[in-house]
């Protein structure tokens, strides 16, 4: 019985020391924020906000444009190369624009903010990415449901006037 019981300790112990070795696995850089952008985005829905009326408490204060202007048909598509590290960008249909049409993109920060502030998309004229023409803030990260929303917001004197949200499928 003894024999028996030092063979099942002895087996148990074998077993326990086999596991204790560390298996990190290889190293896989984090997810990036451009990588949940990458790609083409169609429009769901597009809403104007008129910022100083929403602020003076004013009924109506947002007007839905997804089926106006021929806003069914926007796509914007981000692109990045090999790195995920972003190269351009470009607004797909005829539709009156909003901002630049194509041209160039980079991300205020890569990953999620601790501090959950809005992740800034800048649009850029040039490749250096020197000459903003536009930011859109993502007011909703790209996740498992392939859904994603940016606002655009127009200012006189530093104060937002009327906001744009787009609320973006991924294709």
């Amino acid at each position: 019985m003894r024999r028996r019981i030092f063979y099942v300790l002895a087996a148990i112990s074998l077993f326990a020391a086999g596991c204790n070795e560390p298996d990190d696995g290889n190293h896989t850089d984090p997810i990036t924020i451009y990588e949940k952008i990458d790609g083409q985005w169609s429009l769901m829905s597009l809403k104007m906000v008129d910022e100083v009326a929403k602020a003076s408490n004013i009924q109506p204060n947002e007007q839905n444009l997804s089926a106006l202007f021929n806003y069914e048909d926007f796509k914007i598509k981000f692109n990045v190369d090999a790195n995920n590290n972003p190269t351009t960008y470009e607004v797909i249909g005829d539709v009156p624009p909003l901002f630049e049409p194509s041209g160039y993109w980079v991300l205020s920060s890569a990953f999620q903010q601790a501090d959950a502030g809005a992740i800034k998309i800048l649009l850029c004229k040039d490749a250096a990415r020197t000459q903003v023409t536009d930011v859109l803030r993502i007011t909703s990260v790209p996740g498992s449901n392939n859904e994603m929303e940016i606002q655009l917001n127009r200012q006189s004197g530093g104060v937002p006037f009327v906001s744009y949200i787009f609320k973006l499928g991924s294709n």
